[in-house]
């Protein structure tokens, strides 16, 4: 898919370009339905995508294909065995075999991590190595303010936009951005996938993470909660629901933590004395039933 992105200190949107890969994302298959009419739909493409760490393989991931490399780094950053893009000097993707190699300057730290893993409520790249809370140890996310017509707006925007998922459902999303504006915008199988690629394109251009917001279709737990505050991003907001060990690491970290945002509707669990309740509810209308995110289309 293209993805749009706003450029930092400049006003104006402009577009990354589509992946090459983005042209094989879907394809059609023939079926008939409840009436047994036959009906050709569109349905997400998925292939195994192993990241090496040098000459260490880590992990395998079903992963729609797009942005191999951006996926790759983000997924090492948020694990913990990449600290900052100056580490890598190479990223080295290879589409026939499948593989994405992150070549760093010096050995890196990620032994240790690999002899421990934990299976997380996740999907597609559904485990930690390591100790999952290691890294938040000090983290104190910075007090963003919130408002409620930037939230309004996002989820009106970002549901709208075209998408893998509008063409043919199946797949999660994830926005980074700034106010009431998306800043560049992530799918895939797996909701790990689209937040590591989002990780991985921050990491690579520089991008900071103060003054963001994080909107995934996701549920929000404990991993998805861990990633955000590692990246460094202040306000986490989903269309789905919660887990009470995600409410309760936000809580700790300082993360503003918005779930059940659809249409006017929204429920916040932490970092509620940030929000700022601006907007007008009589000017917000219910989302429409073709662009609700709920399961696949």
């Amino acid at each position: 898919m293209v993805t749009e992105v706003g450029t930092e200190g400049r006003p104006e949107d402009y577009l990354i370009a589509p992946d090459p890969a983005a042209a094989r994302l879907t394809r059609k298959v023939s079926g008939t339905d409840q009436n047994g009419a036959r009906q050709e739909i569109s349905v997400v493409e998925e292939r195994p995508l192993t990241i090496f760490l040098n000459a260490q393989e880590i992990v395998t991931a079903m992963t729609i294909g797009d942005y191999p490399e951006y996926l790759a780094l983000g997924f090492l950053a948020n694990q913990g065995m990449l600290k900052d893009a100056g580490q890598v000097t190479a990223i080295d993707h290879d589409e026939e075999t499948g593989t994405v190699v992150v070549r760093t300057s010096e050995p890196t730290d990620f032994e240790e991590k690999l002899k421990r893993k934990t299976r997380t409520s996740g999907c597609a790249v559904g485990t930690v190595f390591g100790d999952m809370m290691e890294g938040l140890e000090g983290v104190r996310l910075p007090p963003a303010e919130l408002r409620t017509s930037w939230l309004y707006a996002l989820a009106k925007r970002i549901n709208t936009t075209p998408s893998l998922y509008l063409e043919a459902g199946a797949i999660h999303g994830t926005v980074l951005c700034r106010r009431d504006r998306p800043l560049v915008y992530m799918e895939d199988v797996g909701r790990h996938n689209a937040v590591d690629k989002v990780g991985g394109w921050m990491l690579r251009e520089g991008v900071s993470a103060s003054d963001k917001i994080l909107y995934t279709t996701g549920r929000l737990t404990s991993e998805m909660v861990i990633k955000t505050a590692q990246m460094g991003i202040p306000v986490l907001a989903s269309r789905s629901g919660f887990t009470a060990w995600g409410v309760e690491i936000a809580r700790q970290v300082g993360l503003t933590l918005i779930g059940r945002l659809r249409g006017r509707r929204f429920i916040c669990l932490a970092g509620e004395e940030r929000l700022i309740r601006d907007a007008d509810l009589s000017s917000v209308g219910e989302e429409d039933p073709r662009h609700r995110r709920k399961a696949a289309r």
